[in-house]
């Protein structure tokens, strides 16, 4: 323990605890597992133009107690006689993360995979019976740390406010400035959840600490129960494809396909995941540096923009994406601005010299318009 390895969880026992060391992290504030671009999606968030507002509103008039009792009607509650492989699952995730309370989960019949963490006082992790059949037990694992991760970085608040007003969007639909009101919040906090949900998986591969466990599972959301029928390096070889291909109305159609979704797609989130497990800030996590929770209240507000605003300046400095091909352009000065809006958006150019536009003017001859 002095290293802050240990082999097993926290009242874990049997099968379902991994048979190899893993490290916990006392105190980890959220601030070490959070995207960067979840951070400043947030901050944005509350700058909202009324969102204050609305939030201490709505904290007072959200039927929370009626969602609590809601599963604890028609779901059943997990614990050391009900899942209790998923009992030891949650107990092992809150202590990897040194969680200060255990939430309440329940499992739910849907078929449907999925996992939520809602409430505004106490977190409650919901997980559908389509998820729980899905996954095998180190899969299921990082999704349980997935969820405490959620619940460590009061993202549960946010989301019980998404749901609410994704439902008042749909019953105030014939009222046209107040429809334009919720809609406007619902898009804002539908951004910063899919941010937020990036940050949740940095978090389940903490506790879950084996990379491809974690992507195994997230590519089985997007293609079932095939585990032998599917590749964990060819799936992240699409989310490379996704990345880089296409032109700008490509772009246009990838941004559009992604605003009425509440998370990223799994090629998209398969990738991230993989960069951070390689990069300098996980391996320094991994050692035990990491900031503490006991430190939330120093954090400076400024560093985290300027973190933020590196990420953002990279995602534009190394990205594949003809829109960020473009931006870069832009802000180097490009000449022939309007000649390079054009070549891109069509295509034309790809090749070299740009008379023929044979390669890309037939995108119309794909078909039908693509699945989101």
């Amino acid at each position: 323990m002095s290293d802050g390895t240990y082999d097993g969880g926290a009242g874990g026992g049997g099968e379902q605890v991994p048979g190899r060391a893993r490290r916990r992290f006392p105190g980890i504030s959220s601030r070490a597992y959070e995207h960067p671009a979840d951070r400043s999606a947030l901050v944005a968030l509350r700058r909202l133009s009324g969102f204050d507002t609305v939030f201490k509103t709505l904290s007072g008039l959200l039927p929370e107690r009626s969602l609590r009792l809601l599963y604890l009607s028609d779901s059943v509650r997990v614990g050391e006689r009900q899942f209790p492989h998923l009992h030891a699952m949650l107990l092992d995730a809150c202590y990897v993360l040194d969680m200060p309370r255990v939430p309440a989960m329940y499992v739910t019949q849907d078929p449907q995979p999925n996992a939520m963490c809602v409430g505004l006082d106490e977190p409650v992790i919901v997980v559908t019976t389509g998820l729980v059949e899905l996954l095998d037990e180190e899969e299921m694992r990082a999704v349980v740390g997935h969820e405490v991760g959620h619940a460590l970085s009061g993202h549960a608040v946010y989301r019980t406010i998404l749901l609410f007003l994704t439902n008042v969007a749909v019953k105030i639909a014939w009222i046209p400035l107040g429809n334009l009101a919720v809609t406007a919040i619902v898009t804002a906090l539908r951004e910063w959840f899919r941010k937020s949900e990036l940050s949740a998986d940095r978090a389940g591969l903490l506790v879950e600490q084996d990379l491809k466990a974690s992507l195994r599972g997230l590519m089985k959301l997007a293609g079932g129960n095939h585990l032998h029928e599917m590749n964990v390096d060819a799936f992240l070889e699409q989310a490379e494809e996704y990345e880089r291909g296409g032109d700008l109305r490509d772009s246009v159609l990838k941004i559009m396909n992604m605003l009425p979704r509440s998370h990223p797609f799994a090629t998209v989130r398969a990738a991230e995941l993989k960069r951070w497990a390689e990069s300098r800030d996980f391996q320094r996590l991994m050692d035990g540096h990491y900031p503490h929770r006991s430190e939330d209240k120093d954090a400076s507000v400024s560093d985290s923009f300027r973190e933020s605003a590196q990420h953002y300046a990279d995602a534009v400095r190394t990205g594949k994406d003809p829109l960020m091909g473009l931006v870069r352009d832009i802000a180097g000065g490009a000449g022939d601005l309007g000649g390079k809006l054009r070549d891109t958006f069509t295509g034309r150019g790809q090749g070299g010299s740009g008379g023929s536009s044979s390669g890309r003017d037939g995108g119309q001859e794909k078909g039908g318009p693509e699945a989101p």
